[in-house]
């Protein structure tokens, strides 16, 4: 079945975001069902791209939190990807309404995003999931890129009815209470040149062990931060597309057990 978009002014982002035109080609490529779709988070209006997999029977959902650069070309074709491997995907866009002149904008304002917004639009992207989506079995789980890293192990603290976490070069849990409130298994996936965000690995390591918790992560050589969308990039690196290579195998892996 061919793709089908639905025409929708996201203007902001052509003018604010990091161009992405190889992910862009790739994507329009794809024979998938992909799609732009509404729901409320509250009062606000949610904006979200998710895309269906080929398959005959109900598929689980994976919630993805994109980047500090929003909900980009990249971040779609990572949805496109997640349904190539038999799970819909749905990313929403954490700054539904808003518009910016620039990408400091842009960054800022997801920086500052406060967290109970947060916390509200997964919790509406969740119940969609759950609720509103004839295809889906009713399993979902969530993952996220750079600062949706972050997010998706405070969302795994948040969800206990997640089935996984997948959390790519993000920050893990800080505190013994939080990992006590994880009900899934957590999968990190992290580059060996991001310092800044490995010298968070060995607290959460601890933290998670001590509360009986599953947290898995895995560091992966000379690749640096953003490297499932740099090694994904004509112009990445020997070491950044092994890594991306790596971790989709092992991803692909992972969602088998969904």
């Amino acid at each position: 079945m061919k793709r089908i978009f639905i025409a929708v002014a996201f203007a902001f982002l052509a003018q604010t975001l990091p161009a992405q035109d190889w992910a862009k080609t790739k994507l329009e490529k794809s024979t998938r069902h992909g799609e732009w779709i509404d729901y409320k988070s509250g009062e606000r209006t949610i904006k979200a791209f998710v895309v269906y997999p080929e398959r005959k029977d109900k598929a689980p959902v994976v919630i993805v939190i994109h980047e500090i650069f929003g909900l980009t070309d990249w971040v779609r074709g990572v949805c496109d990807q997640l349904a190539e491997s038999g799970v819909i995907a749905i990313a929403p866009d954490m700054l539904s309404g808003q518009t910016f002149s620039d990408v400091d904008g842009a960054r800022k304002a997801i920086s500052g995003l406060p967290k109970e917004q947060v916390k509200a639009d997964l919790d509406a992207t969740a119940e969609y999931a759950m609720t509103k989506i004839p295809a889906a079995n009713g399993s979902v789980a969530v993952c996220g890129f750079c600062w949706g890293g972050g997010k998706t192990f405070e969302y795994a603290v948040a969800n206990p009815k997640l089935k996984a976490a997948y959390s790519f070069y993000g920050t893990a849990v800080e505190n013994a209470e939080d990992a006590t409130k994880i009900m899934c298994p957590v999968y990190g996936f992290y580059g060996e040149n991001d310092a800044r965000v490995n010298a968070t690995i060995p607290k959460g390591e601890e933290l998670m062990k001590a509360a009986g918790k599953k947290y898995e992560p895995i560091i992966y050589k000379g690749a640096g931060h953003g490297f499932m969308r740099e090694g994904e990039s004509p112009t990445g690196t020997p070491e950044n597309k092994k890594a991306r290579d790596d971790a989709w195998a092992r991803w692909k892996t992972l969602l088998k057990q969904l």
